[in-house]
């Protein structure tokens, strides 16, 4: 009897881990919204980063390298540092769950994590002088600056490789939390190369410094990798064609209405960023909307998951359009960026 392995199937036996996991599963949501689902989305951020700096002589195997992180940068620079011989110091997050923190161990990496705080601004300024206070004691040390360092793009390139041979001849846009500001832009620039006409989606959380909403406070906003109490440079407002705002509560609809209606388990980020697309797929219906799923779900069961008969139902919620970041009303705001740079918007 012949083996039954559909032709789809991927039989590649791979060297390290960080191939195994840096190729999404693309899923079809509708007729025009398709989800790039990862188990993390920043090996390619952390791996492109690293393969960079260790070719032009920057680091070498041995060599340590620390920087600040909410989760999955952290995990996918662990990997990375695991991969080719170096050293990882990690300055983590109130928000880094024991998961993460034991597999960080686990790999060698070397956890600072900050101590319990509901200000998740007063977390990152923390994490970054506590960057400077290592950096100051170990000279040798090299700062990734994952929110700052272009050399984060370069690992996208691959991505969008894989996006246009999976989208092949077919018009569509991006849907992406902002975050750091690396896989929005990492991603869409070599897109643009071959067509300048692709619309980038950014999704954010009302409190986030990024893109102006930082007059507001959402007691419940522990939306990792959405949205930034500080300004990160990595972060390019001209690439956005569209900007979407949105509190937990929505965050949560969209996170537990993308399991129930489509079996998948994925990051409150990848929630937010399902019912943006959901949304923007109604109103341009000639269009795929490529949703980017940073990551599972697994840091977020106690106040997301487990909370499931709370969530609002995502097919009943719309967003106010805006003209004006005055006019930004949660608990969702959408406005037409177009592409302009920040301030001045």
């Amino acid at each position: 009897m012949p083996f039954l392995v559909p032709p789809n199937v991927s039989t590649t036996v791979h060297g390290h881990v960080t191939d195994a996991i840096r190729a999404p599963s693309l899923i079809r949501l509708s007729d025009n919204v398709v989800l790039l689902r990862f188990e993390t989305l920043k090996i390619y951020a952390a791996l492109g980063a690293v393969q960079a700096l260790l070719a032009d002589g920057t680091v070498r195997p041995g060599d340590t390298l620390v920087d600040s992180s909410s989760g999955i940068y952290a995990l996918a620079l662990a990997m990375a540092c695991h991969r080719y011989g170096l050293r990882c110091h990690i300055v983590a997050s109130t928000t880094v769950t024991p998961t993460i923190r034991a597999q960080l161990e686990i790999l060698g990496a070397t956890v600072d994590q900050m101590p319990a705080e509901s200000d998740l601004r007063l977390d990152q300024d923390r994490r970054i002088e506590r960057v400077h206070q290592l950096l100051r004691a170990n000279p040798g040390m090299h700062w990734m600056r994952q929110y700052h360092d272009p050399v984060h793009y370069l690992g996208y390139a691959e991505l969008a490789d894989l996006v246009r041979v999976a989208l092949p001849d077919v018009p569509f846009a991006v849907v992406a939390s902002v975050g750091t500001g690396a896989s929005s832009a990492g991603l869409i620039q070599p897109l643009r190369q071959h067509d300048p006409s692709i619309p980038l989606v950014g999704v954010q959380p009302f409190g986030s410094v990024s893109f102006g909403s930082e007059r507001f406070q959402d007691p419940e906003a522990i939306i990792a990798g959405i949205g930034s109490a500080i300004p990160f440079g990595n972060v390019r407002p001209e690439l956005y064609d569209q900007v979407h705002w949105l509190t937990f509560r929505y965050a949560m609809a969209g996170t537990i209405g993308l399991m129930r209606a489509h079996a998948v388990f994925a990051g409150l980020s990848t929630g937010a960023a399902y019912l943006v697309a959901a949304w923007e797929a109604r109103r341009h219906p000639e269009r795929t909307h490529l949703v980017i799923g940073a990551d599972t779900g697994h840091r977020y069961v106690e106040k997301v998951f487990a909370r499931h008969r709370d969530a609002l139902d995502p097919d009943t919620l719309k967003p106010t359009e805006i003209d004006s970041l005055d006019d930004l009303t949660p608990h969702w705001s959408a406005m037409g960026w177009g592409r302009r740079r920040y301030p001045g918007a």
